[in-house]
């Protein structure tokens, strides 16, 4: 995607993003039409918008789309100068992601469609590492699909987005101390389910009984 902004709200505010990459001067030279610049950014963050979408909607074609639509947004704004840079650029950014990501799932209540059971196998199935324990992975699947979308929204920002909690406030536009404490109940949350998960499981095999996937 090529990128020719005016670069005329870019204050130079020095800002290190999560790989030590100072991403202040990168913007700049995107700003100004510089494709090398362009591809970094698409590199540094295009992979944790794609994952923090498909971690949320199942659905790899769906993420694709909306990580190609944050860009694009983000390519907009350079060129017409929508964005100020404030030492914020991460958080904005996923704010938008996280904005894109909401109104799809709306989207998805109101009108589902036929094929998301083959899309979330699939996603699912291209998701987990080879050297994850089966039992481990099924667990993990139920208990994420048992929490409510806000506990799993703190969750996989944090783990599929790799944001800092600094960040993630700046996302949800919640204090700091809240957002610790969500993110603590949500994962307290998730591993009472995955040991209610194991014990039904135990007790299935202690009862004979045949264990449903």
């Amino acid at each position: 995607m090529t990128v020719v902004p005016e670069g005329k709200n870019l204050p130079h505010l020095p800002q290190p993003d999560s790989d030590g990459v100072n991403i202040t001067p990168v913007l700049f030279a995107a700003a100004r039409g510089d494709e090398t610049a362009w591809r970094q950014i698409v590199d540094l963050y295009a992979r944790r918008v794609f994952a923090l979408a498909q971690a949320r909607l199942r659905n790899p074609d769906v993420a694709e789309e909306i990580a190609q639509s944050v860009f694009a947004t983000l390519a907009a704004k350079l060129v017409g100068g929508g964005y100020t840079e404030r030492g914020k650029f991460e958080p904005w950014l996923f704010r938008i992601a996280s904005n894109r990501i909401r109104d799809e799932q709306r989207r998805n209540r109101r009108h589902p469609t036929t094929h998301d059971s083959e899309r979330i196998a699939r996603t699912e199935n291209s998701e987990e590492p080879a050297s994850a324990p089966p039992e481990q992975v099924r667990r993990l699947r139920w208990a994420m699909g048992q929490l409510g979308d806000s506990d799993r929204e703190v969750i996989e920002l944090r783990h599929h987005g790799q944001m800092s909690f600094g960040q993630m406030a700046e996302v949800l536009g919640e204090p700091l101390g809240t957002l610790l404490a969500r993110h603590h109940r949500a994962l307290a949350k998730l591993k009472a389910l995955m040991d209610q998960s194991m014990q039904s499981d135990s007790s299935g095999v202690r009862a004979g009984g045949r264990l449903e996937a």
